[in-house]
């Protein structure tokens, strides 16, 4: 048989979050790499199907949409069903999907056990749902973290104290998931503004030493680097210019 009749059996990449920003050009580099992908959205279903035909227009068959609330409590295991039934070959977990907004006044119990439901449990489920599909093809783990989980933004306390817990998740999976399945974060700083933020992007922008924002591709192409990167584990990476070396205050 010659090397043109191998057949190779495709890498599957679920990106959580995926229809627009951060999460479609994370699931658009890891295509462009030869990934297929699962485009995982909410609200944005409209978005996640026009992102998964033009994939597919690239490459037959190469993405598919899955669209679940993952505020609900069966999300972990409805989507591990969903991917198992599927037979595809998992090997990449990236947990990009987050819900980011100010506090209210008096935050409520229900309104908070949202944000951390959301933003850390679900992706702490998630890996460990999705796990043994992940270990049969060497996977890993890559949980979209947040340097505001390192030092809290001004009236985003619940976001804040979200993203702390989903970093020393991160650190608890590497180890938990360990050997069969490698597990990292990457903690962005200023790289879109939220199209509901009010922050004063100049004011960020002098507390960055690059003094600038980044872009989404700086973080798509550290997804694609740590979903190779064999004897990388359990790191938390910063990509925001080097504001984090040097102290900031967040946009307040």
């Amino acid at each position: 048989m010659t090397a043109s009749h191998i057949e190779i059996t495709p890498r599957w990449a679920l990106v959580t979050g995926a229809a627009k920003r951060i999460g479609a050009a994370i699931a658009s580099k890891l295509h462009n790499e030869g990934w297929n992908v699962f485009i995982h959205c909410h609200h944005s279903i409209e978005d996640a199907e026009r992102l998964a035909d033009f994939l597919c227009q690239k490459r037959a068959n190469s993405a598919k949409v899955i669209c679940f609330d993952l505020a609900r409590t069966d999300a972990a295991e409805h989507i591990r069903d969903q991917i198992a039934q599927s037979g595809v070959s998992l090997a990449l977990l990236v947990n990009n999907a987050s819900l980011f907004e100010k506090d209210p006044a008096i935050p409520s119990l229900s309104h908070a056990q949202t944000i951390m439901g959301v933003n850390c449990l679900q992706p702490y489920l998630l890996a460990i749902a999705l796990a043994p599909l992940l270990a049969s093809s060497g996977g890993s783990v890559i949980n979209l973290c947040d340097i505001h989980g390192e030092r809290p933004l001004r009236q985003h306390g619940l976001y804040s104290i979200s993203k702390a817990a989903l970093s020393m998740a991160t650190l608890s999976l590497a180890q938990e998931l360990a050997p069969a399945v490698r597990v990292n974060g990457i903690a962005p700083g200023a790289i879109l503004w939220p199209e509901t933020d009010d922050a004063k992007p100049q004011k960020v922008l002098t507390e960055i030493p690059l003094a600038r924002a980044g872009a989404p591709l700086d973080i798509a192409n550290l997804v694609s680097f740590l979903a190779q990167a064999d004897y990388i584990s359990g790191q938390i990476i910063a990509v925001d210019g080097g504001r984090s070396a040097t102290g900031y205050l967040g946009a307040g």
